[in-house]
């Protein structure tokens, strides 16, 4: 069972990193709290977590602990998958969702995309006595990354929304009024917007 991957960055998307360690190159899913903290580095240690099934092996990465383990706690909840939690800890940072279950703010909750109200209730139920345990201080912060230009933003957004779930004309439209307002926007700006803005249009 892999505990982390520690190697060279040798890829990094808003939805997965590539780690090459050794000569072997692990593909990683990642959420959009992991991309912005790997942003400048070319070397990176990420927590591995393994999903097995019949017909498919996936492995999960994290920069922290923390993120794992609410990660973990995320997909026991029936009804939340492995890429329901990961648009959960893209949407906001892990300290902002841990807050939100233990405080039973169910409109943060069901305002994610692909979350409605009985399971953001079943998220808080469930897990309320579990996230308190969390000690979140090694999750970290999400800082402002540097914007790139305008084309290769709109290129990495667009295919992360896709990846989690959005269809590819709507997230176009949205991608392009939201850097039509914002120029300078950052892809992590860009995903994050268009996950919040989505929810509060259902």
């Amino acid at each position: 069972m892999l505990e982390y991957v520690h190697g060279h960055l040798t890829e990094a998307t808003p939805t997965y990193a590539v780690v090459d360690c050794h000569g072997v190159g692990y593909y990683l899913n990642i959420s959009l709290s992991t991309f912005a903290q790997l942003q400048g580095k070319t070397e990176c240690l990420l927590y591995i977590h393994e999903s097995i099934k019949e017909d498919a092996y996936s492995l999960y990465g994290f920069f922290s602990k923390e993120e794992r383990d609410l990660f973990r706690l995320l997909i026991l909840v029936s009804g939340v998958g492995a890429n329901t939690a990961r648009v959960i800890l893209s949407a906001y940072q892990p300290t902002e969702i841990q807050r939100a279950i233990m405080t039973d703010d169910v409109n943060l909750i069901k305002g994610i995309k692909g979350i409605g109200p009985k399971t953001a209730q079943k998220i808080i139920i469930e897990l309320k006595d579990k996230a308190a345990k969390l000690d979140m201080q090694g999750s970290g912060e999400i800082g402002t990354l540097f914007p790139t230009p305008s084309s290769p933003v709109r290129a990495e957004a667009l295919a992360a929304l896709e990846v989690l779930g959005f269809k590819k004309d709507a997230a176009q439209k949205d991608i392009d009024r939201l850097m039509k307002n914002n120029p300078n926007i950052t892809v992590e700006q860009l995903v994050k917007l268009a996950i919040k803005e989505f929810s509060a249009m259902r």
